[in-house]
């Protein structure tokens, strides 16, 4: 979502297998991140704005 608006998901959500978890914006294409598992997301370990590389985690998902 844009800066300031309500984000995909939040600690505490039941999250589905392809559900949309958040966008990264990557070389000006926006990437809609999927979630590879469900379950409940336990920790979000990104902040909206923050830089992240290839591979690292952004959210914690039991």
């Amino acid at each position: 979502p844009a800066p300031g608006a309500k984000a995909f998901v939040q600690i505490g959500d039941e999250v589905k297998v392809g559900q949309v978890l958040c966008i990264i914006e990557a070389m000006k294409m926006m990437n809609q991140i999927e979630s590879d598992r469900a379950g409940k997301i336990t920790s979000v370990l990104v902040q909206n704005g923050d830089p992240v590389e290839f591979g690292q985690p952004l959210f914690s998902i039991q």
